[in-house]
C-alpha cells in the first residue's frame, strides 16, 4: 500500500513539475518578447530624453536673450523719456504761455485793427 501511495505521489509530482516547467517556458517566451518590445522603446525614450534636453537648453538661450532685449528696451524707455521730457514739458509750457498771451493782447486790441484772420476765430 505504501509503495502504491508512494507511485502515486510520485506520479502527481512529476506532472505537476512538468506543468510547472510547461508554464516557465511559457514565461520565459513572454519575457523575452517583452525584452524585445521594451530594449528599443527605452533607446527612443533617451533620444527623446536627450533631445529635450537640448531643447530645454536652447529655450534658456532665448529667454536670456528675451531678458537682456528688455532689459535695453527698458533702459532705453527711461533714457528718452529724462532725455525728452524737461524739454516737451518747457515746450508745451511756452506755448501755452504763448497762447494764452495772444489771446490777452487780442482782448487789449481794439476791433477795427483785427486782421481778418483773428475775425474768423
Amino acid at each position: 500500500m505504501v509503495t502504491i501511495v508512494s507511485l502515486g505521489a510520485t506520479a502527481l509530482l512529476t506532472i505537476a513539475v512538468l506543468s510547472l516547467l510547461r508554464t516557465m517556458r511559457g514565461l520565459r517566451v513572454v519575457l523575452d518578447t517583452l525584452h524585445d518590445q521594451t530594449v528599443p522603446l527605452v533607446h527612443d525614450l533617451r533620444i527623446t530624453i536627450d533631445q529635450a534636453g537640448v531643447d530645454l537648453e536652447r529655450v534658456e538661450g532665448i529667454l536670456d536673450s528675451a531678458e537682456r532685449i528688455t532689459h535695453t528696451v527698458d533702459s532705453a524707455s527711461k533714457l528718452t523719456y529724462r532725455a525728452f521730457s524737461p524739454p516737451l514739458i518747457k515746450t508745451v509750457s511756452l506755448m501755452s504761455g504763448l497762447r494764452r498771451a495772444g489771446r490777452r493782447a487780442r482782448e487789449r486790441t481794439p476791433p477795427s485793427t483785427r486782421t481778418l484772420t483773428d475775425r474768423r476765430r
